[in-house]
């Protein structure tokens, strides 16, 4: 910790700038989490640097490893931020492509459906009826262009800046994680007959994580809670919106992001995917539960 330099921690709430003791902070260097103030700090791709690490230096404070450029979150720095953001993008559009090609009947085989007959007469289908794998795949489906258009823009604009300051294998699994716990809480509460698709619950997941992030840069929230105001208030009044897609990837994705972004660093990684661990268990939970009402 820094508070060494910054004086007794009963003194002041915040600690000192590592450079000026006797200025408080809330910004810290996202290579080295040193304290910095406002005239130290060095913009960076992902948050701001201190002077060292910007210049390269080490400086006297944290240890050598701690200076290795990472992550705000502790990954490993990309030369390019936003790859994964364009894969996953390109396999949403190769995907509504397909259903464009190909039709109905590859959208009705994998999007979400809890229990229901797709043609009458025909086998009953379904989460329920052990086509789990559809809590995955409708992750990757749309409905129309403006569906498509209008996810691919959030993840684009969300996706981007939290791929670079989570690392890939950090975004991937807080990508993943929300949307499958987007699918399970609309398994769990929606109509069993009643099929659903898109990357909302995903995207929802970016959402609360962003909230996370500008919480943790220190930066003004308003943006962000207003944005997501007007998205909840689309999603509870617009009609045909699963609603239980985007509140189930809203809250996995806002506690993923709290903890990927607040762990401690001596115990990092376990908080990290652990919590991605507990969002799974709780999916697995809500899925076996639906399943033994349905069956």
């Amino acid at each position: 910790m820094d508070h060494a330099a910054a004086g007794p921690p009963d003194a002041r709430s915040l600690p000192g700038c590592y450079r000026h003791p006797d200025r408080e902070t809330g910004i810290r260097c996202t290579r080295c989490e040193r304290p910095i103030c406002t005239d130290c700090m060095v913009n960076a791709s992902v948050g701001f640097h201190c002077p060292d690490c910007a210049s390269g230096r080490t400086g006297g404070g944290p240890a050598p490893a701690a200076s290795r450029p990472r992550t705000l979150a502790g990954g490993t720095i990309a030369a390019d931020p936003r790859l994964l953001t364009k894969v996953l993008i390109g396999v949403n559009l190769a995907l509504f492509l397909v259903q464009l090609s190909v039709g109905d009947r590859f959208t009705q085989q994998f999007e979400m459906l809890g229990r229901a007959y797709i043609t009458f007469p025909g086998p009953v289908e379904g989460v329920a009826e052990g086509q789990w794998y559809r809590l995955l795949t409708a992750m990757f489906l749309h409905g129309s262009s403006m569906h498509i258009l209008f996810n691919m823009l959030s993840l684009w604009w969300l996706g981007g800046p939290l791929e670079g300051a989570l690392g890939r294998a950090r975004y991937l699994a807080l990508y993943f994680c929300s949307g499958l716990a987007g699918s399970a809480l609309t398994y769990l509460i929606a109509a069993p007959n009643q099929p659903s698709l898109g990357a909302s619950g995903a995207i929802f997941g970016l959402f609360g994580a962003t909230a996370a992030l500008v919480r943790r840069l220190n930066a003004d929230m308003r943006p962000v809670v207003i944005l997501l105001a007007i998205n909840l208030v689309f999603t509870f009044t617009w009609a045909d919106i699963a609603w239980e897609a985007h509140v189930g990837g809203l809250v996995a994705g806002a506690a993923i992001g709290f903890a990927m972004l607040h762990a401690p660093r001596e115990r990092r990684t376990l908080v990290q995917y652990g919590t991605c661990a507990l969002v799974l268990v709780v999916v697995v939970g809500l899925t076996l539960l639906r399943t033994a009402q349905l069956t």
